[in-house]
């Protein structure tokens, strides 16, 4: 008998709706708002996090504040970016075993997410000379925008072990499908982030290294408070830390093909978006500082499409989990429905309410002007976004990833050849145009695999 036979107590049997009951489950407009909502709560602090940090430094005369915080955080969001695959890889298998059941299985696919954080954000942190070195080598900006994104890359690097493990933590809720928990957990980590952003750069008249300060100490925190609330979340359930189930290897090596198929698919999209903001930086400060501005209307949008997406990928990777294939289309239209109608909202804003947040975000006239300029093209990116988002949620509440990956490697040389037609004929409006062109691109590739994946997940 190894340690994995050991019966728990009391048994899982005793305390399950029997499995045809959670695949008889229906996805009607209230499962999916208590899924949605409070994500899209949650998820709103996350841009106005980026908000309070553009609008703490555009309050300094020098446009290059805005682009030495809009580099760091570029940075950033290419290496921790780059390790999604812990969010998205454990809400599906979470997910999943949810859906089934077996709650041994839950505390098992944390145990593994966590393990992959650890060992990820030791490399980093090993290696952060030499990631500092390559990224702004790539980097084409000026002299003082460079000096203060150095400052904020050397403080914030040291937020990787929390950084990562809060990526397995959010994973987990979502796949259990505790949206409540998500939104106290990023709450606290953003509230306290926005906080002490604007305390150390408005009030301690600090500059980029204030909000890498600030970034540190809230990744830290939201660690702390995630950790307690899945414990207290784990006490109410069967099952038992066993290090075995943790690394046993069929299970481990499932998670990490999972894992590495969004790695390659991660790493293709932060790249898109990131050469938009070099080549952006290439054009000079203004038009990087008017497109650091723009682009949080579009971050803005993408946060709150994701509520539907998430809850795509609780209720698609519970419908996989139970077997249900009515379920899991229900899942489909019914998140489709509401992903799109907020697109929709948020595009009509957008145009409406752009000017006044340009100028709250920015007090440099010029920028200002550029950023009106190109207004229109930020606004339509909700709109032409939308479906690619859903069906991210989709294929990852299937855990079918090698599809998000396949076509991802599809998509991106037909973004850059977009970008090679449109930006030397258009400059800025190709730029923009370009990321339309990639946002509808992963949507039409993504798509046209939908039926193959609900066949292999059911059949």
């Amino acid at each position: 008998m190894s340690i994995r036979d050991i019966p728990l107590s009391p048994t899982p049997k005793d305390n399950l709706p029997p499995m045809t009951d959670r695949a008889e489950e229906t996805v009607g407009h209230r499962k999916m708002l208590a899924i949605a909502l409070p994500v899209m709560l949650s998820n709103l602090s996350v841009p106005l996090l980026g908000l309070v940090d553009t609008a703490a430094v555009g309050q300094l005369p020098d446009a290059y504040h805005i682009g030495a915080v809009a580099i760091g955080a570029l940075i950033f969001d290419f290496i921790f970016w780059g390790f999604g695959f812990l969010r998205m890889g454990t809400s599906g298998f979470a997910a999943q075993a949810e859906g089934r059941g077996d709650d041994q299985e839950l505390r098992d696919t944390l145990g593994r997410a966590l393990v992959i954080a650890a060992a990820g954000s030791l490399l980093l942190l090993l290696f952060q000379p030499l990631i500092a070195a390559g990224s702004f080598y790539l980097i084409d900006g000026s002299k003082n925008v460079e000096q203060h994104a150095r400052t904020y890359f050397d403080i914030r690097i040291w937020s990787a072990p929390a950084a990562l493990a809060n990526y397995a933590f959010y994973g987990f809720l979502i796949g259990i499908g505790r949206a409540r928990a998500v939104l106290v957990f990023v709450l606290l980590l953003n509230g306290t982030n926005i906080i002490l952003d604007a305390f150390f750069v408005l009030v301690l008249g600090m500059g980029a290294d204030g909000v890498a300060l600030g970034t540190l100490i809230a990744e830290y925190t939201g660690a702390t408070a995630a950790a307690i609330l899945i414990l207290k979340e784990l006490k109410n359930r069967t099952g038992v830390w066993i290090w075995s189930g943790i690394i046993e290897a069929g299970a481990f090596r499932r998670m990490m093909n999972v894992n590495t198929d969004i790695l390659i698919r991660s790493l293709c999209l932060t790249f898109a978006f990131a050469w938009f903001t070099w080549q952006s930086a290439a054009a000079g400060d203004l038009v990087l500082a008017a497109n650091a501005v723009l682009i949080n209307l579009f971050i803005v949008a993408s946060y709150l499409l994701d509520g539907f997406s998430f809850a795509a990928e609780t209720h698609v990777g519970q419908a996989v989990g139970s077997g249900s294939r009515a379920r899991f289309w229900q899942a489909v239209r019914m998140s489709g429905l509401w992903a799109g109608g907020i697109s929709v909202c948020a595009t009509l804003i957008a145009f409406a309410l752009g000017p006044y947040i340009i100028d709250l975000l920015t007090v440099n006239p010029e920028v200002r002007i550029i950023a009106r300029q190109y207004l229109w093209w930020a606004a339509l990116t909700p709109v032409a976004g939308f479906a690619c988002f859903l069906l991210d949620g989709i294929f990852v509440g299937a855990t079918q990833t090698r599809d998000m990956r396949n076509m991802m490697l599809i998509t991106l040389p037909l973004y850059l050849l977009a970008w090679w037609l449109l930006v030397p004929a258009f400059g800025n409006d190709g730029r923009w145009a370009s990321i339309i062109a990639l946002l509808l691109l992963r949507a039409l590739t993504l798509g046209a695999r939908l039926p193959a994946l609900a066949r292999q997940a059911f059949d």
